[in-house]
């Protein structure tokens, strides 16, 4: 069974999220609050978290996974970002916004984008979120919470436990989520490409 753990939404014990950062360095995945709605997240370097999660979402290859970061400097470790791209994202962030771009060697290839060799980068507003991505010094690697076939993600964590029971390792109860999932924005042709309208107002890229 996935263990569940209640995290003060607006002030995160440490302690409580020491024990977030443990289970990631362990390889495992979790479920855990954004600033849109819940997501499946495990580190980058995790031989199977990735696999998992497709596996929990039954995603292909050719799926966009996010990797969360605390602020610019770190999406400029994950992703190729040229002036026009850092003036879009300083703009906007933090904030439940998704941005494609094109993926550095810190990204594993088999996070990419299988043909495109691009990722999603994301600097969340969450104050639990940020506990995590505070303490854990690197790149998440995240996924909407959102069950195939569903037509909403899942927000409330109990649903979560019923739902996945020994599917994750860890659930982070931040209490419930938004049922919208991040506003994704292609930057990697030049001009800003709204490709999915969500929490984020899309008419800052249009």
């Amino acid at each position: 069974m996935s263990r569940i753990l209640e995290i003060h939404q607006s002030h995160p014990q440490a302690r409580l999220i020491g024990q977030v950062i443990e289970c990631l360095r362990d390889g495992g995945v979790v479920a855990y609050p954004t600033d849109s709605c819940y997501a499946l997240g495990c580190i980058l370097t995790s031989k199977d978290g990735p696999d998992r999660v497709r596996q929990i979402r039954d995603l292909g290859r050719a799926h966009h996974f996010s990797v969360m970061c605390r602020g610019l400097a770190d999406v400029s470790v994950y992703a190729r970002m040229d002036n026009d791209a850092f003036r879009w994202l300083k703009s906007s962030v933090p904030g439940p916004y998704t941005f494609i771009m094109r993926a550095t060697g810190e990204v594993p290839r088999r996070v990419q984008h299988a043909r495109r060799r691009t990722i999603g980068v994301r600097v969340p507003a969450n104050p639990i979120a940020n506990a995590i991505l505070e303490s854990l010094a690197e790149g998440l690697m995240s996924s909407t919470l959102q069950l195939p076939d569903a037509e909403q993600p899942l927000v409330e964590p109990r649903e979560i436990l019923t739902q996945l029971r020994n599917r994750v390792d860890l659930i982070v109860d931040g209490g419930p989520g938004d049922f919208e999932p991040s506003t994704i924005v292609d930057l990697t042709t030049g001009a800003p490409e709204v490709v999915r309208r969500g929490c984020g107002d899309p008419a800052l890229f249009e």
